[in-house]
């Protein structure tokens, strides 16, 4: 049993962690947020210590590493724009890291980490569970076997319903969450770079505050894609079903079925850490790449070869500010 710390402890992503640690059959030790609603620590770790101040949580860290039992693991369920400052703190403090994806905004950052690495002889590493679904893991056996020469039509698709509070959070705000192709596309980004090679063209052609579409021409794929967290961009066959989200790969015509598997993807993920084969941050540095242009990107309007829906008519941001004032 390893024992760990979790920054975070509030946010969505935090039960999954949660789950992962316990399933994996470690202990929390301590859990810091500044916000209080943590009653879910009670249901696998409720000898938990918890801190609402990250002060009072570094100190109860910083001590316990003196002791015969430290903390080896800080997990990071925190906001985006928080994670690079938060592996730095976890590898000075001795632990090695396991963040959320993304595991930076901008890819100098995984440079100035891996410095702190080489400092402190500790290591960082990524949650990039896409590369253990084992339907992924079956398509990237096929084409690492097929024809070297072979360019794959590749159709991405992925909608994610988000209210009104979205825009209010820091999700909102794309200078701490990246904006939606970092916040929910950056896993699939990373999951076709790592099939189909790497990015030899990044084209954008439409991006606001609730959508990007754009065109990714990788080593062995053309890839259109198209992400939103707008309800209204759900085609009927979602909305008849009463469904909140769409997700679809569409390869050379034929739909690749991936819904499914995704529940037990944390626990895998430290499985394969606490084993010595997990991602290390290094390792994300192709999908960050890939966010980083996109979001620095001036679209281009539907031109070339676009994504159907990115004909859709756009939607004013809900609380009247542009994209640059959110």
């Amino acid at each position: 049993m390893q024992n760990f710390a979790l920054v975070g402890a509030a946010g969505y992503i935090a039960p999954r962690h949660l789950k992962a640690i316990a399933d994996t059959g470690n202990n929390l030790v301590a859990a810091f947020d500044h916000f209080d609603s943590v009653g879910r620590l009670d249901s696998s770790f409720p000898d938990c210590f918890f801190f609402t101040e990250h002060e009072l949580f570094d100190r109860f860290c910083t001590k316990r590493q003196q002791t015969d039992n430290p903390i080896q693991w800080l997990s990071i369920c925190t906001p985006n724009y928080t994670h690079d400052a938060f592996i730095r703190y976890g590898l000075r403090l001795g632990c090695d890291v396991i963040c959320e994806k993304p595991v930076v905004l901008n890819p100098h950052n995984i440079d100035n980490l891996m410095e702190v690495e080489q400092q402190t002889g500790h290591y960082a590493y990524t949650i990039l569970q896409l590369r253990l679904h084992p339907a992924i893991v079956a398509l990237k056996k096929k084409v690492d076997e097929g024809p070297k020469d072979k360019v794959y039509n590749v159709d991405l698709t992925y909608i994610t319903s988000r209210g009104k509070w979205y825009y209010a959070s820091w999700k909102g705000d794309v200078h701490k969450s990246g904006g939606v192709a970092t916040n929910i596309g950056v896993h699939f980004y990373d999951m076709l770079q790592w099939i189909f090679g790497p990015v030899q063209k990044n084209i954008v052609h439409v991006m606001n505050h609730d959508r990007v579409a754009g065109y990714l021409e990788l080593h062995q794929a053309r890839v259109r894609y198209f992400l939103s967290i707008n309800a209204l961009c759900l085609p009927p066959n979602a909305v008849e079903g009463e469904k909140k989200t769409y997700r679809t790969l569409n390869i050379d015509g034929d739909e690749f079925e991936f819904s499914q598997g995704f529940t037990e993807l944390h626990t895998r993920s430290y499985e394969e850490i606490l084993a010595g084969h997990g991602f290390r941050i290094s390792e994300a540095r192709p999908c960050i790449q890939i966010v980083s242009d996109i979001r620095r990107s001036t679209p281009i309007g539907l031109q070339g070869d676009y994504h159907p829906l990115a004909r859709l008519p756009l939607t004013p941001h809900p609380f009247g500010w542009d994209d640059m004032k959110y």
